[in-house]
């Protein structure tokens, strides 16, 4: 049998975004700016799939919001609205207590784990989001971060014949080939469920190699992270498809719930009756405080698990050194 892929040494923590790093939704800097009212954008969100529905058309009502951005941007509403833009905004996005630098405590663990640094361990960071991934690249999380999965828009779709033989339109106007005067169209548009298959490309290991199709067939063996060496950790019951995936597979899940909210607590305590969620703690990553204390033993002992499986590997294919007759 060929060698492993990879040596599945690194401890995944998945993070969702909105309501688990941040106490609200990431696109508050982009109503601030352009002084929208964000509950009334929300309401009307929410009414999007009735008022379409009338017309025999469904939209998903995770990234339908995508789709009414845009619609502010082509009304005048949003001016100007690029991705540059949107990165921009994203360093105004307000965190939870004690991040981002919970991210790098976190890492630290390891230090706590005999043989981890001699077994090369490491601990990687991913953002798997429903919001906008240019904001999360322009928030402060960012340096702290291996790896983002979340929206994306176009700026300016190429027209009709743009790559017609012999004809290149290699004119335009000042500044790039075609105008650009904000978000025009959705690129990638990530729903609570199509999360999963972020999961499953780190698990592959699709975003170390681009060359790896996410769906294709793979030895557990060959997997860059084992399902078992995941953390996912969300807010509530909307990521309840990725709890299940990474707990199905033997992962963790944690869930964050609103220390000020009593409805909060019993939301993420009924996730943990049913099963869906292993543990859960408050929203605040200070240092000391009960979830980073959490977290941390965890990384710990999925730490702990990989570093016996070496040892024993070394056992099994190591022989013992030959001795001297009656040493």
């Amino acid at each position: 049998m060929s060698a492993p892929l990879h040596s599945q040494n690194v401890v995944a923590l998945i993070w969702d975004f909105d309501k688990t790093l941040i106490p609200g939704y990431m696109q508050d800097p982009i109503f601030e700016e352009y002084r929208v009212e964000g509950p009334a954008f929300w309401r009307e969100v929410n009414a999007l799939p009735s008022f379409f529905a009338k017309t025999g058309i469904r939209v998903h009502p995770d990234t339908c919001y995508l789709n009414h951005l845009i619609t502010y941007v082509q009304h005048g509403r949003m001016p100007g609205l690029t991705n540059a833009k949107l990165r921009d905004l994203g360093a105004r996005i307000r965190f939870h207590q004690g991040l981002p630098d919970c991210l790098r405590l976190l890492r630290e663990e390891l230090g706590r784990v005999e043989d981890a640094e001699r077994f090369e361990l490491r601990v990687e960071h991913y953002i798997v989001s429903t919001g906008i991934r240019e904001m999360i690249e322009g928030s402060a999380i960012r340096p702290f971060v291996d790896g983002i999965w979340a929206s994306e828009f176009i700026e300016a779709p190429p027209p009709p014949g743009y790559d017609s033989a012999g004809s290149p339109q290699t004119s335009g106007p000042p500044g790039g080939l075609f105008p650009v005067h904000g978000i025009s169209q959705v690129a990638v548009a990530y729903d609570n469920t199509s999360k999963t298959r972020a999961i499953f490309e780190i698990n592959k290991g699709v975003n170390k190699d681009p060359g790896i199709d996410v769906n294709a067939t793979m030895r557990a063996e060959d997997r860059r992270v084992p399902f078992s060496h995941m953390i996912y950790i969300a807010d509530g019951p909307s990521d309840v498809p990725a709890f299940s995936v990474i707990r199905q597979n033997g992962g963790t899940a944690f869930a964050v719930y609103d220390d000020a909210s009593e409805a909060s607590l019993e939301q993420v305590e009924r996730l943990r009756k049913d099963g869906r969620i292993d543990h859960f703690g408050p929203a605040d990553f200070r240092a000391g405080g009960p979830t980073l204390k959490w977290l941390g033993l965890r990384i710990r002992q999925i730490a702990g698990a990989m570093v016996d499986q070496r040892r024993e590997a070394l056992k099994d294919r190591v022989g013992s050194a030959p001795r001297h007759l009656g040493a």
